[in-house]
């Protein structure tokens, strides 16, 4: 079995070290060949950094590293200069963003043999590119482009500072075309066409372009392809946990899309999982949402406003700093993806990727509701679980109650809703598999939760009583296609004390 690549972002140490290499030679080909200037927006973690170092291998002309991949016949080969800047290894946290340029600027030059002798790092950038570029033209890429301001996305002002000095440094690039050969950007946030990028307007946004929504990420096929032997290996493992090892992995880890319609894995998770050969959150536990989840608590969401979200495409590019909107943001950072697109109104569905990134996001929800102490509700997880296993729906709502006593953070204008959204929370984190909002002839359930041996109807309330929850799941007839399943049915309505953030009334029936 060839190695797996975990954190190797290098082309050149991935080849020559015979670490397994997914090919996408064929999407730089295409790109090489249909434009010159290019931007990609994709979530942290997803093979930016590796994609920029193999477009520089191509045209530094470095054919020995490509033998056996599909371009490796396809181009001729030429050497171009190249000018390659990684924005996560430039020190602006100690240095400040314009000295650390400057000192990037002065190390590039170096490398390259020349002395600069422009006095601030924009004309140094300039005169870099005109020396490198006099001869022949050059190629220049730029990894994640928005990591000083992303990384102060908690302090405005010190981001939108970054964002402006970003943009004085960009703008060299417009004046310097005669001297560009290829132009590659990458970054998490989709910039905004009013902001740094406002002079490039012949840059190609191949974010949610369909002929690139599989350039970073494994697919499906190329998972089976290149992985067997590891899949052999995790099967073995979980012999008589899961029947079909494939589906399982695909669950946890697939599900992340561009168009709606391709849908890919998350390399630094799976590659992580085929290593360890455990189901855990590995992309997930890399970088903890705290701002995002501050942001979900003050703007007031549920977890109902970010699953199955229905925006117009076009409110993705919304993306200002010194106004951030939430959902574009989320799914920028790979916490939302999308799920459908409706080519006639040109709109998306948005909706967690996985089940690594929504257990793994509903837990840190649930611990900021809970003022960051979800480790005081660990063991009543456990215990709500074996209640729902075991169908002592009392015993259920009991604990459910005392994690609803923990939670500080109340909704302004739907009390039903945000009641409804924490209960969602909670069943998801006990693994079991939740619907909301199930549609039927009558009308809809609130939610339907299904257990290995039970089936569980219920009905919330917020200020009336649960009589009337169960009188609606009895006249609409919520439980009667569910009756045919072979599983006992469970009728429960619920209704909530709003002043006492409590469970007050509760009916349990048998279908």
């Amino acid at each position: 079995m060839k190695k797996l690549p975990i954190g190797i972002q290098e082309f050149s140490k991935l080849r020559q070290g015979g670490f397994l290499y997914i090919d996408k030679t064929e999407f730089v080909y295409n790109l090489i060949n249909s434009a010159s200037y290019y931007f990609l927006s994709r979530p942290r973690r997803f093979g930016k950094s590796l994609l920029l170092n193999t477009i520089k291998e191509v045209f530094k002309g470095n054919k020995e590293l490509f033998e056996g991949l599909w371009i490796y016949d396809k181009i001729d080969w030429e050497k171009y200069p190249v000018i390659k800047i990684s924005f996560s290894s430039v020190d602006y946290f100690n240095l400040g963003l314009e000295k650390a340029i400057d000192n990037e600027m002065l190390l590039l030059a170096k490398q390259n043999n020349i002395v600069l002798e422009a006095a601030d790092f924009t004309s140094k950038f300039r005169e870099l590119i005109y020396t490198l570029g006099e001869k022949k033209k050059v190629v220049l890429l730029i990894d994640e482009y928005d990591k000083p301001i992303i990384d102060y996305i908690d302090d405005i002002p010190q981001a939108d500072k970054n964002r402006k000095i970003l943009k004085s440094f960009y703008s060299v690039i417009k004046d310097s075309d005669d001297y560009i050969k290829f132009f590659f950007v990458t970054g998490v946030s989709k910039f905004s066409k009013v902001s740094i990028f406002s002079d490039l307007n012949n840059l190609r946004d191949i974010t949610l372009d369909k002929n690139y929504a599989t350039i970073t990420g494994y697919t499906q096929n190329e998972l089976e392809h290149y992985f067997p032997e590891y899949i052999e290996q995790v099967a073995l493992d979980y012999k008589g946990v899961f029947d079909n090892i494939i589906r399982e992995i695909k669950k946890w880890y697939n599900g992340y899309s561009w168009d709606g319609v391709n849908f890919v894995y998350n390399p630094f998770s799976i590659l992580n999982f085929f290593a360890a050969r455990t189901f855990r959150d590995y992309w997930f536990s890399t970088g903890t949402p705290t701002f995002l989840m501050k942001m979900i608590k003050e703007q007031k969401y549920t977890v109902f406003d970010l699953k199955n979200k229905t925006i117009f495409e076009s409110e993705l590019d919304k993306y200002m700093i010194t106004n951030i909107s939430l959902i574009p943001l989320l799914f920028q950072t790979g916490y939302l993806t999308i799920k459908k697109n409706n080519l006639f109104d040109m709109s998306i569905v948005l909706d967690f990727p996985n089940a690594e990134v929504e257990r793994s996001f509903t837990i840190h929800l649930l611990a900021e509701l809970n003022d960051g102490h979800i480790d005081k509700a660990s063991s009543l997880l456990y215990e709500l679980t074996q209640t729902l296993r075991n169908n002592e729906t009392e015993k259920f709502i009991e604990l459910i109650n005392i994690l609803f006593k923990g939670i500080s953070y109340i909704i302004a204008d739907n009390k039903e809703k945000y009641f409804h959204s924490v209960f969602y929370i909670i069943v998801k984190l006990l693994g079991f598999h939740i619907e909301t909002e199930v549609m039927t002839i009558n009308g809809r359930i609130d939610a339907v939760i299904t257990t290995g041996k039970y089936i569980y109807i219920i009905e919330f309330k917020a200020g009336q009583d649960a009589k009337t929850a169960i009188k609606q799941i009895k006249e609409k007839e919520y439980h009667k296609k569910y009756l045919s399943g072979g599983k006992p049915v469970t009728l429960i309505g619920i209704n909530f004390d709003i002043e006492k953030k409590m469970i007050n009334d509760y009916l349990i029936k048998q279908a």
